[in-house]
C-alpha cells in the first residue's frame, strides 16, 4: 500500500481531481499556499496499490502542465520614491509528488 503526496497548482486541480476519480482513485483534497509566490496549491492524498501508483502519478503528471506567467517586482526604493513595478516571467504550474509505504490502512 502506498500513500502519494501530490502538489498542484490550484489551476491544474480540477482537471488532476477529476482524472483520478474517474480511473476509480479515491482523493483528499486540501487547498495550500506555496511558499515562494504565495500562489494556492492543492494538496492531494491518494491511498493506493503498489501496482498502481505508476498510473496515479502518470495521471497527476498529465493533467499539471507548466506555464509561464508574468509577475510584478519590487525595486528597491529610497523612503517616499516612486517606483515601477518590473514584469519578470515565473515558471508555474507542474507538480510535486511524493510516494511514501503505509504500514497500515483503515476506512471506518
Amino acid at each position: 500500500m502506498k500513500l502519494i503526496i501530490a502538489i498542484v497548482n490550484s489551476d491544474d486541480s480540477s482537471s488532476v481531481q477529476a482524472a483520478l476519480t474517474e480511473e476509480g482513485y479515491f482523493v483528499t483534497k486540501l487547498s495550500t499556499t506555496g511558499g515562494f509566490l504565495k500562489k494556492g496549491n492543492t494538496t492531494f492524498f491518494i491511498g493506493t496499490n503498489d501496482d498502481k501508483v505508476e498510473h496515479a502519478v502518470g495521471i497527476i503528471k498529465e493533467n499539471s502542465k507548466k506555464r509561464v506567467e508574468k509577475e510584478p517586482t519590487v525595486p528597491p526604493t529610497e523612503m517616499g520614491e516612486f517606483f515601477t513595478p518590473i514584469m519578470v516571467d515565473v515558471l508555474v504550474g507542474g507538480a510535486t509528488v511524493f510516494v511514501l509505504d503505509i504500514e497500515q490502512f483503515e476506512k471506518f
